[in-house]
């Protein structure tokens, strides 16, 4: 018997496999933050990173909707074959992105200040983290220009690009990060130092391959740039997206919090478990990237057809994704957490807690592949409503219940919330399907 990929099957991975091995730099990045410090002869170096780490995490992924919905409209233009379009958002949205990271920049003081005390680390931790934070910050026109490169090269459908850019990048990155920690032994610092210069550098080769990617006989002109109407009118149509990816990552910082109220040992075995879970959503996005473009694209043909097809191509390489890492987990779920610390009381402490990291990516792959379509199908207030009702209905008062449980039940309230997002966007999913509200774009 032969085993044969459709023709959609091959264009998802065609677009999956960069995209998922672009993904999959990020948290190697944060594995190799997480092994360098992590062997140094204190937790403290490991919990700074992760508090100042998560920190930009809410900070920079508040403006998470320069990628999202770059991709979304990108990937409408581009199935219409609007070179105009394409082109126009692209400069409107570079110009949002280097104008939010100054301003940023700008506010940087009282925004670390307030995130740090929020934070809610031991003295000594939120010291070595507010260094780390006062470098990372300068990496902000950067990272934001960066995220609207990556969606626009996601939407026109050209994976590689952002291949080429992370992996570049991250692999500087990472070879700093030795040199700056191990060599020189500058600890945290080293490491938003050799973050810094990874960031840029990951925006120039962002900007050369696009320069590449332009349409043919698409000029430079006024029209391009429009007025002050098109670039509110870009943030309005991204408003849903930011409220949502403020409450994700609100939840995800709550959760560093609370580890932290627990002590340092709690904070640098939670933050060793959540590298993984990094690993998880980025390794199970690159289908769900895969699918904004497409469905995107279907989008814009008007193709209700297609968009099904997509769909169900999509949700059927996520589940075996998600199979194939909780098997990873469970067989070497022990190895993984001794690589990344030499910290014994930091290892013991996280094999506390590996049972909870097999549920994850069964229980997290449905909110990837629903984010995935519904950003191509640029419905956006879908996805803040229902991390709304996740965020505050399920993860909230199920954390408060289960305060008794400590970090088990923290674990436990995470885990409902993946389950809650699964539960009610696939609701939503079915709903629009049977109604045929697809193409009815908000």
């Amino acid at each position: 018997m032969t085993f044969k990929l459709s023709v959609t099957d091959r264009r998802l991975w065609a677009l999956a496999w960069p995209l998922m091995l672009t993904n999959l730099t990020v948290p190697l990045l944060g594995l190799v933050d997480t092994a360098v410090l992590g062997h140094l002869e204190s937790p403290e170096y490991l919990g700074a990173v992760a508090v100042g780490a998560n920190l930009f995490t809410i900070l920079y992924w508040t403006f998470g909707f320069m990628r999202m919905g770059t991709t979304g409209l990108a990937a409408q233009a581009w199935g219409k074959r609007d070179s105009f379009s394409q082109v126009a958002l692209l400069l409107r949205s570079l110009m949002l992105a280097v104008g939010i990271g100054l301003l940023l920049i700008l506010c940087h003081q009282p925004l670390i200040r307030i995130g740090l005390t929020l934070m809610n680390a031991s003295p000594d931790v939120t010291k070595l983290a507010a260094e780390y934070a006062a470098i990372r910050i300068w990496s902000a026109p950067a990272v934001l220009c960066q995220y609207t490169l990556v969606g626009w090269l996601i939407g026109t459908q050209y994976a590689r690009g952002p291949m080429i850019m992370l992996i570049v990048a991250n692999g500087l990155n990472i070879v700093l990060d030795v040199f700056f920690v191990t060599v020189l032994g500058w600890n945290s610092r080293g490491v938003a130092i050799a973050t810094v210069i990874a960031e840029y550098g990951a925006a120039i080769i962002g900007f050369v391959i696009v320069l590449q990617r332009m349409p043919d006989g698409q000029r430079l002109s006024r029209e391009l740039f429009g007025s002050l109407r098109d670039y509110l009118a870009i943030l309005q149509v991204n408003r849903y997206i930011m409220v949502r990816t403020i409450a994700l990552l609100l939840v995800l910082a709550f959760f560093t919090a609370q580890g932290a109220r627990q002590g340092d040992t709690i904070l640098a075995a939670n933050a060793v478990l959540i590298t993984f879970l990094l690993l998880i959503s980025n390794a199970l996005d690159g289908f769900a990237n895969a699918a904004e473009a497409l469905i995107g694209e279907a989008v814009g043909r008007n193709s209700k057809r297609r968009f099904m097809v997509v769909f169900r191509c999509a949700l059927r390489w996520s589940l075996w994704g998600s199979l194939l890492l909780t098997v990873l987990f469970v067989l070497g779920g022990q190895g993984l957490i001794a690589l990344l610390t030499g910290i014994e009381e930091v290892r013991t402490t996280a094999w506390q807690y590996l049972h909870w990291l097999w549920l994850l990516p069964f229980t997290s792959v449905w909110g990837f592949l629903f984010d995935g379509v519904f950003i191509g199908a640029t419905r956006t207030r879908d996805m803040q409503n229902t991390m709304l009702f996740s965020a505050l209905g399920v993860f909230a008062p199920i954390w408060w219940l289960t305060t008794g449980w400590g970090n088990h039940g923290l674990w436990f309230s995470l885990i409902c919330l993946m389950l809650a997002r699964a539960a009610s966007m696939g609701w939503l999913c079915w709903s629009h399907t049977r109604n045929d509200r697809w193409f009815n774009i908000q």
